[in-house]
């Protein structure tokens, strides 16, 4: 049986425990409501973008881009997005396994040949990628980027996969992250982001005018011009959904602890209390009886 002063001791190691818990809740829930700031911020300009091209595509008027090629597909490139951090449970291990799924039902549908590669942001993410290597499935990681990352550094990455996608190094590129959709709800998603499908642009608010359009500069022009723009945005708001959804994680793993510290705290204070009455109940029949015997 553990004595009073251990007892004490491991009373001092728990509360010092929920402290740091509730500390590190409060810091995740503040990075999770900056993170849904940006989110807010974001959302406007890629809606109006999606409209800019949902007009295109019921105008009258003829444009194609390289950006909308559809092949074959034989190699896909997935993006996956995790965190760099630990402590957020199994924010990433629910990721991998989405992924892994979804990799059979590619290959379910499109053949068992279909190569994967697998671009894994985040330490614990490339960590947790690394069982999936195989002869069909390579897995490599990106040069200065991480799941931090924002502004010129994501810029620069969805650029190398647009290059990618343009020399044929890859028939498809597909971003897979942990979809935020409130602070306690966030769920695994894989969105195809090369080839540019119509089918991702909302049109059907749009009504076709009774009047042909004039563009200016030409309807080519502003579709090449857009597409880049539609992509970056949808990068970013990916990167700043995956930042989200890792906070709130966390959030809900250090609430999780920090109830877990409070349980053992009153078990420990509970035990602790029983002890030391224990004790002075030992004392006080020493004394009574030492009376008695005198």
């Amino acid at each position: 049986m553990a004595t009073l002063r251990e007892l004490k001791g491991r009373i001092g190691s728990v509360a010092s425990s929920e402290k740091i818990t509730g500390a590190m809740k409060m810091i995740s829930s503040a990075k999770m409501h900056k993170a849904e700031g940006a989110l807010r911020r974001l959302k406007p300009y890629r809606s109006n973008i999606e409209t800019i091209i949902a007009n295109l595509l019921t105008a009258d008027a003829t444009f194609t881009s390289p950006l909308t090629e559809t092949r074959t597909l034989q190699r896909v490139t997935m993006v996956v997005l995790g965190s760099d951090d630990g402590l957020c449970g199994a924010y990433n291990v629910n990721l991998v396994k989405f992924l892994d799924s979804h990799i059979r039902e590619l290959r379910s549908d499109l053949g068992e040949d279909l190569h994967i590669d697998i671009v894994a942001i985040g330490r614990k993410m490339i960590k947790a990628c690394a069982r999936l290597s195989d002869a069909r499935t390579t897995v490599t990681t990106a040069d200065d980027i991480n799941s931090k990352s924002e502004g010129d550094e994501v810029k620069k990455f969805e650029f190398g996969l647009r290059d990618a996608f343009l020399k044929g190094d890859t028939d498809a590129v597909e971003l897979v992250y942990m979809n935020y959709q409130s602070a306690g709800r966030q769920r695994p998603a894989a969105d195809r982001l090369l080839p540019l499908s119509s089918d991702a642009f909302a049109t059907e608010g749009i009504v076709p005018s009774a009047r042909p359009y004039i563009f200016e500069p030409d309807a080519q022009t502003i579709f090449s011009s857009v597409l880049p723009m539609y992509l970056l945005a949808l990068t970013q708001e990916v990167f700043v959904e995956n930042r989200a959804s890792e906070q709130a994680a966390r959030v809900m793993a250090m609430q999780a602890a920090n109830d877990n510290a409070k349980k053992l705290l009153d078990q420990l204070r509970l035990e602790y209390n029983k002890l030391r009455q224990q004790s002075i109940t030992t004392e006080l029949l020493d004394i009574v009886g030492g009376q008695v015997r005198d």
